[in-house]
């Protein structure tokens, strides 16, 4: 019987894009085959250069109270998980740290990983007062949400994502496309129509 190697988690390092990458890689491969709603999920992947992936480890540690723990056994980064310290809501002092982007390589996966980097959150939850631990995973990820279920984590919203441009397309339509405002338009068009076949 082998026996596991010990985890080393700590906080990540502009040195690990390159691992992130590699490991972000590979959880979206993993999903292939989880069908049309993983499908949707892997869209919103795109793998960056290293440049980009340093750009944004460097922007996170900047400007978000954001941590980014990285999980390793022996030199190999085998998981990741974010933690963003909010409020529960713009009104309130209620603190909550929210986990985003638990990640474990699918060869690593079963070994405790995940359990690691929760309990590391956990500890820097404490460490800022924090009342909750939110997480956000994708609809889709089975096996993380039974594991969150498991653990007690309960459902408390519904993340939906759309890009700038078309919500914007979309606000612009709606606004500006009243019942009336749409019936105007296709009389106008009737009309022009009408004056070019007689002119």
């Amino acid at each position: 019987m082998a026996l596991r190697q010990p985890v080393e988690i700590r906080d990540v390092e502009p040195d690990d894009a390159s691992s992130l990458i590699e490991l972000w890689t590979a959880c979206a491969e993993a999903v292939q085959d989880e069908g049309s709603e993983a499908y949707t999920q892997q869209t919103l992947w795109r793998c960056p250069s290293e440049a980009e992936a340093r750009e944004a480890l460097a922007f996170n540690a900047r400007e978000h109270r954001r941590r980014v723990f990285v999980a390793l056994v022996g030199d190999e980064l085998v998981g990741c998980a974010a933690a963003d310290l909010a409020t529960l809501n713009p009104i309130t002092m209620c603190k909550v740290m929210i986990v985003s982007d638990l990640q474990v390589k699918p060869t690593h996966r079963r070994r405790s990983i995940a359990s690691g980097l929760l309990a590391v959150v956990a500890a820097h939850a404490e460490e800022q007062d924090c009342e909750l631990v939110l997480s956000n995973s994708a609809a889709h990820a089975r096996e993380p949400n039974r594991y969150l279920t498991k653990l007690g984590f309960n459902q408390i919203a519904v993340l939906r994502a759309i890009p700038v441009g078309k919500l914007n397309a979309r606000l612009a339509a709606k606004s500006s496309g009243s019942r009336e405002t749409g019936r105007l338009l296709a009389v106008r068009r009737s009309l022009r129509r009408r004056a070019a076949v007689r002119g």
